[in-house]
């Protein structure tokens, strides 16, 4: 579970680092991270980007009581999936890239489900920072949505790019939180550990409260927290079914929380059409370096 955690946050990592930092070493990490593959813990290993950071905006919405074929029809009619997760309790959770006004696209995703029961909609975050990324960078990314872990220098024989070029780009990307190395990985094949999601509502200071439960919660943790506007999502792990409600009721009572919602996934997908189409778009722009979209 440590390795995972590790990987889910930065699968670039190396074996001997994630050993070092585990106190086992590299050769075992290898082996571990292999028989996760093998058993089908580790789906595949992928590039998580958010949608600004290649001038998209991305919205949430939680709904209940619809399968996924369906949900997935209504989400093609407003914009393009970046996350389904479908929960136990029939509950899914959508994240939905967007390229025009991204107020309008919300009430036309309020209208479109009037018929299903939506039980939150929410806006991302755009930071409107710049991310700076060049058409090499594109070019980099392209390469690595396909193998997040490839070696440099087979992306530089790929890409016909010198390994320096191909360094410094990883080294931008690894400093950008918006740009995360990352795995899929089946919930449902994670033997004797229950993966979940606390989706926290923040009253007032969003990085405040942040703080507040790291320090009270960090040791559950399975990856980094993710913040989208006046939401915290913690993404966490147990080994007892009974520890969740507790931990939930727990996080409520932090100050500066005002609700905290209990996710425990079935399935986790991230589709990466969205992000092949925006690099093709964003290739043909005259500009050489691309803007976080703001709205």
């Amino acid at each position: 579970m440590k390795i995972l955690s590790l990987l889910l946050d930065n699968c670039r990592e190396s074996d001997r680092q994630t050993g070092k930092k585990i106190g086992i070493s590299g050769g075992a990490v290898k082996s571990r991270i292999q028989k996760m593959v093998d058993n089908g813990v580790i789906e595949k290993f992928t590039l998580k980007i958010e949608p600004p950071v290649l001038g998209h905006n991305l919205f949430y919405i939680v709904i209940t009581g619809q399968d996924q074929e369906t949900i997935l029809q209504q989400v093609n009619l407003i914009g393009k999936p970046f996350l389904v997760v479908p929960c136990i309790g029939g509950i899914t959770v959508c994240g939905i890239v967007v390229t025009e006004n991204i107020k309008q696209k919300i009430k036309l995703a309020q209208n479109l489900m009037k018929d299903i029961r939506v039980l939150s909609i929410f806006e991302a975050e755009n930071p409107g920072i710049p991310s700076n990324l060049t058409r090499t960078d594109l070019e980099i990314i392209d390469r690595l949505i396909k193998d997040p872990r490839a070696k440099i220098e087979d992306i530089a024989k790929l890409t016909k790019l010198s390994s320096k070029t191909i360094t410094r780009s990883l080294e931008k990307f690894q400093r950008d939180d918006t740009i995360l190395f990352t795995l899929i990985y089946d919930p449902v094949k994670l033997k004797g550990y229950i993966p979940y999601a606390i989706l926290v509502g923040v009253r007032d200071d969003v990085a405040k409260t942040l703080i507040k439960l790291k320090k009270n919660f960090s040791n559950s943790f399975l990856q980094k927290p993710f913040v989208a506007k006046n939401q915290i999502v913690l993404f966490m792990y147990s080994d007892n079914i009974f520890k969740l409600d507790l931990l939930t009721q727990k996080v409520r009572d932090i100050d500066g929380v005002f609700t905290a919602d209990l996710f425990i996934p079935k399935k986790i997908n991230l589709p990466i059409n969205w992000i092949t189409d925006a690099i093709n778009l964003s290739k043909s722009s005259k500009k050489l370096h691309l803007l976080y979209q703001t709205h």
